[in-house]
C-alpha cells in the first residue's frame, strides 16, 4: 500500500492512527480504471525486490475523511484533481503483525489528459520506505491482479467485481466474507446456501442480481418505429423509448413503459399489451429483463406533440424496420423485430434470450 500520510496529517505532530490507542489504522486506496477496462497501478522507478507496483492510496489522519484525503493523495501522485468516487470494498486487516487495519477501496475516473511519466509520493518523506519515484502505469486487469501481492490483489479483485456488478464488498485479510454483496463466488455462496449459514439479510445480499427495463413500440401509419436518442450513451446508437422499472417504489414493467415513454417524448398514452420479454446475462455485470408493449400507431398530431428535454433525451426520429440494425443495439434491433413480428401475426408475448427466441 502506498501511504502518503504527508497529505492528510499534520506535519508538526504523530497522526492519530500510529497509536494503537486510537484504534485501527485506517487507509483509503483507489481503483482508476480507464474505458478499455485496465487498471492504473504506480511502480517504483528503480525496482527492488521487496518492492513492486501499488495502488493509489493514502493513510488517513483524524483530520479528514477517507475521501478527502485519497483526492488529495491522487492529486499528489498523478498530477491531476481526481475525486474519489463510489465506495467498491472494505477491508478489515486482522492484527497478525502489526496494528489492526481498515482499507477502504473507492473506484475513480480516468484522467483527464494522461498521468505524467513520473509521480513524486510524499511517503517518502514520511518515512514509510516507499520509493520516492512512482510511475504510473495501465494494466490490464488480469495483469493488475497478477503484479499486486497478496493481500492487495484480493482487495483489487474484490473493488473490480463490485464496480461490476453495483455491490460493495466486505473482505477481511483480502478475503470476502458470508454475506458480503460483491466478490463472494458462487461456489462459495452455494456452500453456504445449502449449510443454511446465511440469516435473511445476508441471503438477499448474496444473490444474483437482476435488472428490469421496460419500453414500449411506438409506431405511425407507415409502420415506422419511434426511437429516440440519449445524451448519455457513448456509442450514439439509438433506442426504443423505455428505462429502468423503480420495483423498489412498488412499481411494475407497464406502468413503468408508460412513464418513461411520458418522460422521454411527452406522449402519455395507454398501453397495449405484451409483445416480448427479453433476459440476457450480461456478466460480469448483473442481467438485464426487458418488456416491450404495444404502443400503438400515432397520427400527424402525435408526432407533432413529441418533445423531449435536450439531456436524457437529445432527439427522436422514425425508423423503418430495415434500417434498425444500423441505428439499434443488436439486441436492440432483435427485439424491436420479434415485438413488430408480434404484432403483425397476433402471436406472442415471445420469450426471448439475448434477442432469440427461448
Amino acid at each position: 500500500m502506498l501511504t502518503t500520510a504527508g497529505t492528510a496529517a499534520q506535519p508538526d505532530s504523530p497522526p492519530p492512527y500510529t497509536d494503537p490507542a486510537h484504534g485501527p489504522a485506517v487507509t483509503a486506496t483507489a481503483v482508476v480504471q480507464d474505458r478499455a477496462g485496465r487498471v492504473l497501478v504506480l511502480e517504483p522507478a528503480e525496482p527492488a525486490a521487496d518492492t513492486g507496483p501499488v495502488l493509489p492510496g493514502v493513510a488517513v489522519s483524524g483530520r479528514h475523511t477517507p475521501e478527502e484525503a485519497l483526492t488529495v493523495a491522487l492529486r499528489d501522485a498523478l498530477g491531476t484533481d481526481l475525486a474519489a468516487g463510489r465506495l467498491l470494498a472494505v477491508d478489515c486487516v486482522p492484527p497478525a503483525e502489526g496494528p489492526a487495519g481498515i482499507v477502504h477501496l473507492y473506484a475513480a475516473p480516468p484522467p483527464a489528459a494522461p498521468p505524467p511519466a513520473a509521480a513524486r509520493s510524499a511517503a517518502t518523506a514520511a518515512g514509510d520506505g516507499q520509493p520516492a519515484g512512482l510511475t504510473p502505469r495501465w494494466l490490464e486487469r488480469d495483469a493488475a491482479l497478477a503484479a499486486l501481492p497478496a493481500p492487495a490483489s484480493g482487495r483489487l479483485r474484490a473493488a473490480l467485481d463490485a464496480w461490476d456488478t453495483g455491490a460493495v464488498a466486505h473482505l477481511v485479510g483480502g478475503e470476502p466474507q458470508p454475506g458480503s454483496s460483491a466478490a463472494l463466488s458462487a461456489g462459495r455462496r452455494a456452500e453456504l446456501e445449502h449449510a443454511a449459514a446465511l440469516d435473511p439479510s445476508s441471503y438477499l445480499a448474496v444473490r444474483p442480481r437482476v435488472l428490469v427495463g421496460a419500453g414500449a413500440l411506438v409506431r405511425d401509419g407507415a409502420g415506422r418505429l419511434l426511437l429516440v436518442r440519449a445524451g448519455y450513451r457513448r456509442d450514439d446508437r439509438w433506442q426504443i423509448p423505455g428505462g429502468g422499472v423503480d420495483s423498489d417504489l412498488g412499481e411494475t414493467p407497464r406502468p413503468a413503459a408508460r412513464r418513461e415513454l411520458r418522460e422521454e417524448t411527452g406522449l402519455d398514452r395507454p398501453l397495449g399489451r405484451l409483445l416480448v420479454v427479453d433476459f440476457a446475462s450480461r456478466r460480469p455485470a448483473p442481467a438485464l429483463v426487458i418488456y416491450a408493449y404495444d404502443g400503438g400507431v400515432l397520427d400527424a398530431a402525435d408526432l407533432a406533440g413529441i418533445r423531449v428535454d435536450g439531456t436524457e433525451i437529445v432527439d427522436w426520429r422514425l425508423a423503418a424496420p430495415d434500417e434498425f440494425d444500423d441505428l439499434l443495439t443488436p439486441r436492440g434491433a432483435a427485439i424491436a423485430r420479434a415485438g413488430l413480428g408480434a404484432l403483425a401475426d397476433g402471436g406472442g408475448p415471445l420469450d426471448l434470450v439475448a434477442g432469440r427466441p427461448a
